[in-house]
């Protein structure tokens, strides 16, 4: 049982379901009328960071009990003097006019190639899930618009039924195209889109298609695994011709649709659905030794294709196969690694092992820093970083930047990046009727929570003047609403990462350090590394007191 709370009286945000750390509800619709903090936030924006009821009201925190270890149980330290990062504004520093909207959040990640966002934020991997597809316009427009990565999850092209395969290789892929060209349209080179190879990919030739399409305009991602589960990725179907035709492209499909028995409870009714389920990776190792010969082997492959820019995502698979990410990756100079904590979300995994499996976003970050400064000692360069794993609200972006700092670059966000999709559309869909069942609006009309904000896009979405000044009033209605509403998401989560950065006196992001945070704990301390919070400065402050 958490104790995270499902109501939060200041904002005026409410969750629908159980609440955990990053705010959001246990289980994620499509349809929600709202409203927790990222819902609202996709919205309002930056207003969100406020209590509400100006002049009507005060406020005082509620200082969550910091019980266990986890994201909660870091603070943040602030501090009364200095300007780090000012970069070139030295002199607003000295005559005392900085704010805090002067912090700059631009970033990049790289070997030999850097690649720019505008923001520390990526999408986690968005793969062959159906909510993937139906939403992929507006999560695609609002990260390309916004200057951020987006992640094209595993086998896409093996569930499309419309891409062709001779002899086990791509021929057409429609659907991966489609995703590919959408984020591309608004792309103005800051952010990228990264396309990810499981086993299937990999034997179906998506490197290959890629590479000869795109070049290096892609990012090629390895997928090792993710924090929601320790098996392959699952899709669930509801129609036994699509099963028969998952098994045929090679895919374990269960419980199995050419079994008579099972094709028999299917059509009583007994049997409503089938799991696809893909391979495996590295089931024919038998030690982290061959694990690493088939790593470099297979990045070696990547690079003589074309790709200058080939980056690795791995799950919570304990410390053998984080140090094992962790030196690979650096050794065969990948570009980035994200490393994906237990906690994380999912679009489709059995839930049991999403609960018990795994560590802890948290732990499994804190140990990512410790090995990645063991390598550095030793003169080693390390590969850089991403944190994924239950992140929604700036707090926790910032602590987990801290956290990893100086190694982490990017904070990685699954279903945080996928609310403001869900529910831009949703409102489209209710504003224009004709276009609900091409967009998949769930809406027939507005409901209060959002009304409460406004009638017409205009009045509703914060960012939408904004985006509208920019593109073009013409252009702009290209653009999803949930593209829209992504982007003020953006604008919220940016705001506020500017504002605890100020309050740090870091003026750039990359100038994020550990001594940014503090454990307010014991347990959390002995587990981060993170000193105790009345111990941070103590030293200093007894010289002040006695010197």
């Amino acid at each position: 049982m958490n104790h995270w709370s499902k109501q939060n009286d200041v904002l005026g945000t409410t969750n629908r379901g159980n609440a955990i750390e990053s705010g959001l509800c246990t289980l994620c619709r499509a349809d929600c009328k709202g409203k927790c903090e990222t819902w609202l936030a996709s919205l309002k924006g930056r207003e969100t960071l406020y209590p509400r009821d100006f002049g009507l009201v005060t406020a005082g925190s509620g200082n969550t009990c910091h019980v266990g270890v986890s994201y909660n149980a870091l603070r943040i330290q602030g501090a009364c003097y200095g300007a780090r990062g000012m970069n070139g504004n030295e002199d607003k520093a000295r005559s005392g006019d900085c704010l805090f909207t002067d912090v700059n959040l631009a970033t990049s990640f790289g070997n030999q190639v850097k690649t720019n966002c505008r923001l520390p934020f990526m999408t986690g991997a968005l793969g062959s899930t159906f909510i993937a597809a139906k939403y992929w316009n507006s999560f695609a427009v609002g990260c390309a618009l916004a200057g951020v990565p987006i992640v094209v999850g595993e086998n896409v092209v093996g569930v499309d039924r419309a891409s062709e395969l001779s002899s086990g290789r791509i021929q057409s892929a429609p659907e991966l195209e489609r995703r590919i060209q959408t984020y591309l349209r608004y792309h103005d080179g800051m952010g990228a889109i990264i396309v990810q190879l499981n086993v299937e990919d990999t034997r179906n030739g998506v490197a290959e298609y890629l590479a000869e399409k795109y070049g290096d305009r892609i990012i090629i991602e390895l997928k090792w695994g993710q924090g929601a589960k320790n098996i392959g990725g699952e899709i669930e179907v509801t129609s036994l011709d699509y099963a028969l035709f998952l098994k045929k492209r090679g895919y374990l499909v269960d419980p199995d649709p050419e079994n008579p028995g099972v094709r028999e409870a299917f059509a009583s009714g007994a049997v409503r659905s089938f799991a696809r389920h893909s391979r495996l990776g590295y089931t024919a190792q038998d030690s982290y030794e061959k694990v690493r010969d088939e790593f470099m082997t297979s990045v070696k492959y990547l690079r003589s294709l074309g790709f200058a820019r080939i980056t690795l995502k791995t799950g919570s698979y304990g410390m053998e196969g984080l140090a094992m990410a962790i030196r690979f990756a650096s050794e065969a100079g990948l570009d980035l690694l994200t490393m994906d904590g237990s906690g994380g979300g999912t679009g489709m995994s059995p839930w049991n092992m999403m609960e018990t499996w795994g560590v802890p976003s948290v732990l499994l970050h804190a140990k990512a820093y410790e090995y990645a400064a063991l390598l550095a000692a030793r003169g080693q360069r390390v590969v850089d970083m991403s944190f994924a794993g239950g992140f929604a609200k700036e707090s926790n972006i910032f602590k987990a930047l801290a956290l990893g700092a100086p190694f982490v670059k990017m904070i990685c966000m699954g279903r945080a990046m996928m609310i403001p999709g869900f529910l831009g559309t949703n409102i489209e869909g209710a504003l224009h009727p004709e276009r609900r069942e091409a967009i998949n609006g769930n809406w027939d009309a507005l409901p209060a929570t959002v009304v409460e904000h406004g009638r017409t896009p205009e009045e509703i979405f914060a960012a939408w003047h904004q985006l509208s000044s920019r593109l073009g009033k013409d252009e702009m209605r290209n653009v999803p609403y949930g593209a829209v509403a992504i982007v003020t998401l953006m604008d919220k989560l940016s705001a506020g990462l500017q504002q605890l950065l100020a309050g740090a006196r870091k003026f750039d992001v990359a100038d994020i350090r550990r001594e940014d945070i503090t454990s307010a704990n014991r347990e959390t301390e002995r587990e981060t590394g993170i000193p105790f919070i009345t111990e941070v400065g103590d030293e200093t402050a007894r010289r002040i007191l006695l010197g």
